[in-house]
């Protein structure tokens, strides 16, 4: 434990870090204003969910039973979805990628303390 770099504090018993310190990657993706990977697979889901139904509408009004126009929203949804949510997309790719450069570095960092090679 001596020499690590970390407070008393920032420690549990078995010399881990604590869960309530938050790591680097959240810090930084709070203070750049994007929101975690939680919420915008949510609002991902939500807007292609709304464009569903929207379109799903429109066949209604026009007209086409309910049954044939949500199967039809299916498939038109699919493809106007990739055009109209584009930046959307693209920030979903980023935190994706977040995410798995986080769990990456996680997993090396435990691997590394059990193979015994953690000489902070």
């Amino acid at each position: 434990m001596r020499g690590s770099g970390l407070r008393p504090q920032d420690r549990t018993l078995d010399g881990m870090t604590s869960p309530t310190t938050p790591p680097p990657q959240a810090a930084a993706r709070a203070r750049a204003g994007e929101p975690g990977l939680a919420a915008t697979v949510a609002l991902y889901a939500l807007a292609r969910l709304g464009l569903l139904a929207v379109i799903a509408l429109l066949l209604g009004l026009a007209g086409v039973p309910l049954l044939v126009a949500l199967l039809v929203a299916l498939i038109v949804a699919l493809p106007l979805s990739m055009l109209l949510f584009r930046g959307l997309r693209s920030r979903l790719d980023r935190a994706l990628a977040v995410a798995n450069a986080r769990r990456s570095a996680e997993r090396e960092s435990l691997r590394a303390k059990l193979r015994g090679d953690d000489r902070n």
